[in-house]
C-alpha cells in the first residue's frame, strides 16, 4: 500500500478518525440491515469462523475493538463463554444500538460497551486473553499504532483475530464482484442509509488496505508471532490471526 494514500469517507479536511466516527454515526440505524442484505447473510458465517480461532485458547477476558453494534461481542459471548467482554468504538450511535441488542440477549453481565479509540486504548498492559476486530482495521487512521496498542493490552500467549474485507482474485468473480462493490453496493447503501459517501468509501478503503502478505508482515513488525491468514468466500473476506 502506498503510505501516502489516505482514504477518508468525506474528504472534508478533518482527520480520518473524525470522518469515520461521523460516517458510522450517520449510518448506524441501518448498519445491521445493510450488512445482512449486502452480504446476503454471509457475514454471520464469517464472524463465526473468526471466533472459532479463539476456541482452543478458552479466553476469559476479551476485547472487541471497533465493536460497532456488538455483533462479534454477542457471538463471542455465546460461543466462547468468557467471563468478560469489553467492546470499544468511536461511534456512539453504533454503541447505543449495540447496548440494546446486548440487553435483548440478556448478556449485559458479560458484555460492556465503551467509547474508545483503538489507537489509544485506555487499559493497562496485558489486560486481555484475546482481541477481536471485525471490519475495523482498515478504518484506523494509523494502522501500526492501532496494532501496537492491541499488542500492548494483550497478555503473553494471547491471540488476536482480525476479520477484514479483501479483494477477490479469481476470474471472472473478481470482475463481477468489483462491479457490484463499486457501483451496486453504494447505490443500495445510498438509498437505504441516505449517505452518499459511506459505501463508496467502503470500496475505496478495501482497495487501499494492505491485505494478505503485506498485512502479515505488518503484524510481525508490530511484534505478533506466527501470523496467518485464511481467505473466505473466494477472497471477499480474510481472517488474520496471530499470537503475542
Amino acid at each position: 500500500m502506498d503510505k501516502k494514500t489516505v482514504v477518508t469517507p468525506y474528504g472534508s479536511g478533518d482527520s480520518k478518525k473524525v470522518e469515520v466516527e461521523k460516517m458510522f454515526d450517520k449510518i448506524a440505524p441501518k448498519y445491521d440491515l445493510l450488512n445482512r442484505v449486502l452480504s446476503l447473510g454471509i457475514d454471520v458465517s464469517w464472524r463465526k469462523r473468526a471466533i472459532s480461532y479463539l476456541k482452543s485458547g478458552q479466553p476469559k477476558e476479551l476485547l472487541d475493538v471497533a465493536t460497532g453494534t456488538a455483533d462479534v461481542a454477542i457471538m463471542a459471548a455465546k460461543i466462547l463463554k468468557p467471563s468478560r467482554i469489553i467492546g470499544i468504538d468511536i461511534a456512539n450511535q453504533m454503541l447505543d444500538i449495540g447496548r440494546k441488542k446486548i440487553l435483548k440477549e440478556g448478556l449485559e453481565a458479560v458484555i460492556t460497551l465503551e467509547t474508545g479509540d483503538s489507537e489509544n486504548l485506555q487499559f493497562p498492559d496485558a489486560s486481555f486473553d484475546a482481541i477481536t476486530v471485525a471490519f475495523g482495521v482498515r478504518n484506523f487512521e494509523n494502522l501500526e499504532k492501532g496494532l501496537s496498542e492491541m499488542y500492548r493490552v494483550l497478555r503473553p500467549g494471547g491471540r488476536i483475530v482480525i476479520l477484514e474485507f479483501s479483494r477477490p482474485q479469481l476470474f471472472p468473480f473478481k470482475q463481477l464482484y468489483n462491479t457490484y462493490f463499486k457501483y451496486v453496493l453504494p447505490l443500495i447503501g445510498r438509498l437505504t442509509s441516505r449517505d452518499v459517501r459511506a459505501y463508496t468509501y467502503l470500496f475505496e478503503s478495501v482497495q487501499a488496505f494492505p491485505e494478505g502478505d503485506p498485512f502479515l508482515q505488518i503484524l510481525s513488525q508490530t511484534g505478533f508471532q506466527n501470523p496467518l491468514c485464511e481467505r473466505l468466500t473466494l477472497g471477499i473476506c480474510t481472517i488474520y490471526a496471530a499470537t503475542k
